[in-house]
C-alpha cells in the first residue's frame, strides 16, 4: 500500500529535431550478449521429492542447490535474473546514448549520467568537494531557528531531511492532488532496529558506520565518535514516535490525517507549515495531509530542545551518507560495507556499471524506459497481455458472483469496483516530460543533485491540480507489478513480460500460472484486507456490510495464523500480520488464475506436455516465479520489515489452500499440501 501512495508521473518528452542539427543514432539492441532468463524446464523437477509433502523442493530444491548467489547480490531467483537481463540491456542503451553526440532530450539525459558516473578518475580526483557548500551551511547553524530554515531550504533544493513530502490524490476526493507529508529520517529499516534485543548487533554497526562515515568527511576520529552516538539519539527519539512497517501495512488510515495549515502551525510551532509552503514556492492550500502528526509534533518539540550541536551531527552525517554513493572510492566502500554488507549479507559491491545504472533508474528511470521500449518490448507480447488480463477479469468477477460468505449488497460493490479496474501494460501512453532537467558532462554528483530538484518540483506542480490517470510507478524496465487504489489500476511494466512469467511461446498453463497469477494477485489487492477500503472511484470509504467485514477478518485471521507458523530460520517466524495483504492476494491471484485457465482450455484436450498434466504445470511454474535463494542477513532483513512473505512460503502457501492443487497431483487428506477443515483458508 505505501508503495501505491506515492506515484509517480509520465509525459511526452523527446524535442523534435531541427533541420540543421544531425538526427540521433537510431538504438539497438545486442541479444547476445544478454543473460538468460529462468524459465521452467523439467529436468529442475526433484523426482526424488512428493509434491503433496514437499511441493518446493519438487519443483525448486535441484534448481536452488545448483545456484549460488553472485557476489553483488543478495538474493537469486526469477525476478533477480529478469532485473540482471534488464540491467544488461539497459547497459547497451546507456552506452549507445553516451557515445552519440547529436543525442537530446532523453537520450541526452540517459548519456550525461552514464558518463559522469562512469568517470571513475574525475569523480575520485573530486573527493568530497562537491557538498563542502552544504557541510558549510550546516556548520554556520546557530539554534533550532536556524535549523528549521536549513530544512526548509534543503527540501526546496529536493534535499529533504527528517519528513517525505509531495502530492497524493486527496484519500476522499482521489481525482484531485494534495499536499502530504510523512514520517522519515531513520537510517535503519525499520523502528524496531533501535529497540529489538535481536537487532541491537545492527544497531551497534549502524553507529560505527556513522562515525567512520564523519571521519570520511574531516571529522576527527574522537569526536567522529561521540556525534555519532547523538545520531543514534537522535534517531531513537524519533523512532519512539514513528509507525513500524507492521503497523503501516495494516492500516492504510495511517496515511492520511486532513488539516489546515493553521491546525498543523498549532501542532508543530517550531517548523510552521505556512511558512514551510511559501518557502517551497507552493500557494498555501486549505487542507493538506499530515500523517502519524505526532511525529510532526515531535520534530517541533525537537528543534526547541536538541541542542543545535546534535542537530548539526545528524545533518551533517545524512548530507555525507547520501551523497556517498555519487562521492568518491571511499564513500562508496564505506555505503556497501554497511548496508550492503553488513545489513544485507551482500559479498561484494556492484561493479560501478550497474551501480551507475541504478542511479539512472532512480532518478531519471522513465527517462531511460523511453529507450528501452524501443528494442526490448514486441507489440504482440502487449497484445496477449491484453488477453491474458481480460481473462482474469472475467474469472474474477465470476469469483465474486458465487462467493458464499458474502451477502448481496457487498457483493453488488465488489462487482461495481471490478467494473472499473483500470490496466496498464508495457509502458504509458504518455510519456512524462523531462524538459527543464539541466545536465552535463561535468560532474556525476551535479547531475545526481539537479535530477533530485528537478523531479521533486515536479512533484509539487501536482499540489492542487487533478491527478494525472496516465501517470505510471514503474519504469518499463522495471521487473515489477502493482495496483494502485486510488486510481483503481493494475500495472505491469515491460520487464517483467518475460519467462518464467510470461512467454509468448510457451504453453497456456505455464502463462496462467506465471503472469496470469500475478495480473490475478494484482487484482485481488484490490479486495485484500487495505485495499477492499477504497472504494470503484479510489476514494477512502467503506462498502462493506459489518456482517461481511466480520466473516472476511475472521477468515484472514486464518490466514494470519498459517503465515504466523512458518518458520524462515529455526529462530524466526513468518509475520502474518505484516504480510497479510500479500498473502490475501496471492491466495486469490492463484485461485482466480486457475479459473481462467479451466475457462480458456474448455473442451481442448490436455496436451500432457512432458508427461505432466496442464494443471500440474499450472502449480508447477507458480511455485517457479518463487524460486529464490537469500542471504542469512537479507532474509532477517525482509522477514522484519517486508509485506511479502520468504519466496518460499509464497510458492506453497495459495496451493495448499485449494482442493484443485491436492486434485492435479492426487494428494490426500493429512499430505502437508493439504489444508482442511479450520485450517483451510477461502476468500476471493
Amino acid at each position: 500500500m505505501a508503495v501505491a501512495l506515492a506515484l509517480t508521473a509520465c509525459k511526452r518528452e523527446d524535442a523534435a529535431p531541427t533541420d540543421t542539427k544531425p538526427a540521433a543514432a537510431a538504438l539497438t539492441l545486442d541479444e547476445r550478449k544478454l543473460p538468460p532468463v529462468g524459465r521452467f524446464v523439467i529436468g529442475d523437477l526433484d523426482t526424488t521429492k512428493n509434491a503433496c509433502s514437499d511441493f518446493g523442493g519438487y519443483v525448486n530444491g535441484k534448481w536452488l542447490a545448483a545456484n549460488e548467489i553472485p557476489g553483488d547480490r543478495t538474493s537469486w531467483g526469477a525476478f533477480s535474473m529478469l532485473d540482471e537481463r534488464s540491467t544488461a540491456v539497459q547497459r547497451q542503451l546507456a552506452e549507445q546514448a553516451a557515445a552519440d553526440a547529436n543525442a537530446d532530450g532523453v537520450k541526452k539525459i540517459v548519456g550525461d549520467l552514464w558518463s559522469t558516473g562512469m568517470d571513475e578518475a574525475r569523480i575520485n580526483a573530486q573527493g568530497i568537494a562537491p557538498i563542502k557548500d552544504r557541510l558549510a551551511a550546516i556548520d554556520a547553524l546557530a539554534d533550532g531557528n536556524a535549523v528549521a530554515d536549513y530544512l526548509r531550504t534543503s527540501f526546496a533544493k529536493g534535499e529533504g531531511f527528517l519528513f517525505n513530502f509531495g502530492a497524493d490524490p486527496d484519500f476522499k476526493n482521489s481525482s484531485m492532488n494534495i499536499g502530504s507529508a510523512f514520517q522519515g529520517g531513520l537510517g535503519l529499516p525499520d523502528k524496531n532496529y533501535y529497540f529489538d534485543a535481536d537487532k541491537q548487533d545492527k544497531l551497534a554497526a549502524y553507529e560505527a558506520h556513522i562515525a567512520k562515515v564523519l571521519e570520511l568527511s574531516g571529522v576527527a576520529a574522537e569526536d567522529a565518535a561521540g556525534q555519532a552516538k547523538d545520531v543514534i539519539a537522535f534517531e531513537t527519539r524519533l523512532a519512539k514516535v514513528s509507525k513500524s512497517e507492521e503497523e503501516l501495512s495494516r492500516d492504510v488510515s495511517l496515511y492520511y490525517n486532513p488539516v489546515s495549515p493553521t491546525e498543523a502551525d498549532k501542532l508543530a510551532p517550531n517548523f510552521p507549515w505556512t511558512k514551510f509552503f511559501e518557502s517551497q514556492g507552493v500557494a498555501i492550500p486549505t487542507m493538506f495531509s499530515l500523517a502519524i502528526p505526532a511525529f510532526h509534533q515531535e520534530v517541533s518539540t525537537m528543534l526547541a530542545d536538541v541542542p543545535v550541536e546534535q542537530w548539526k551531527s545528524y545533518l551533517r552525517f545524512h548530507t555525507v551518507d547520501g551523497a556517498s554513493p555519487y562521492l568518491s572510492d571511499a564513500f562508496v566502500q564505506q555505503n556497501y560495507e554497511f548496508y550492503g554488507k553488513t545489513l544485507f549479507g551482500q559479498k561484494e559491491i556492484k561493479q560501478r556499471w550497474k551501480r551507475v545504472l541504478d542511479t539512472i533508474e532512480g532518478k531519471t528511470g522513465e527517462a531511460l524506459g523511453q529507450m528501452y521500449v524501443q528494442v526490448a518490448f514486441p507489440a504482440e507480447s502487449k497484445a496477449r497481455m491484453q488477453q491474458l488480463v481480460q481473462n482474469l477479469r472475467d474469472a474474477l468477477k465470476v469469483r465474486i458472483e458465487n462467493l458464499a460468505w458474502m451477502s448481496a449488497d457487498t457483493k453488488a460493490k465488489a462487482l461495481e469496483k471490478w467494473a472499473s479496474f483500470t490496466p496498464k501494460i508495457g509502458y504509458p501512453d504518455k510519456w512524462r516530460d523531462w524538459t527543464g532537467l539541466s545536465t552535463s558532462r561535468d560532474s556525476y554528483i551535479e547531475n545526481v543533485l539537479a535530477a533530485n530538484e528537478f523531479n521533486y518540483k515536479w512533484k509539487l506542480g501536482k499540489i492542487g491540480n487533478p491527478v494525472d490517470k496516465t501517470e505510471w510507478l514503474l519504469s518499463p524496465q522495471t521487473v515489477n507489478a502493482y495496483y494502485d487504489p486510488q486510481k483503481n489500476e493494475i500495472v505491469f511494466p515491460a520487464a517483467i513480460l518475460q519467462p518464467p512469467f510470461f512467454d509468448p511461446n510457451a504453453d497456456d498453463a505455464i502463462n496462467y500460472g506465471g503472469i496470469g497469477a500475478v495480473i490475478g494477485h494484482e487484482m485481488i489487492h484490490g479486495y485484500d484486507d487495505q485495499g477492499s477500503r477504497f472504494g470503484p472511484t479510489g476514494n477512502f470509504e467503506n462498502w462493506w456490510s459489518d456482517a461481511d467485514a466480520k466473516g472476511f477478518k475472521e477468515r484472514t485471521d486464518r490466514l494470519v495464523k498459517q503465515f504466523n507458523s512458518y518458520r524462515a530460520t529455526p529462530e524466526l517466524n513468518v509475520n502474518g500480520k505484516l504480510t497479510l495483504g500479500e498473502n490475501i492476494a496471492d491466495l486469490g491471484g492463484v485461485a482466480t488464475a486457475y479459473d481462467a485457465l479451466q475457462r480458456a482450455s474448455k473442451d481442448q484436450a490436455d496436451p500432457m506436455i512432458d508427461g505432466l498434466s496442464r494443471n500440474q504445470r499450472f502449480f508447477i511454474n507458480w511455485a517457479t516465479v518463487w524460486r529464490t535463494k537469500l542471504t542469512p542477513e537479507s532474509l532477517k532483513v525482509l522477514v522484519a520489515t517486508n509485506p511479502h512473505a520468504p519466496p518460499n512460503f509464497r510458492a506453497v502457501a495459495p496451493p495448499s489452500n485449494m482442493p484443485n492443487f491436492a486434485a492435479a497431483f492426487s494428494c490426500r487428506p493429512g499430505d502437508p499440501m493439504v489444508r482442511q477443515g479450520e485450517h483451510q483458508v477461502v476468500l476471493w
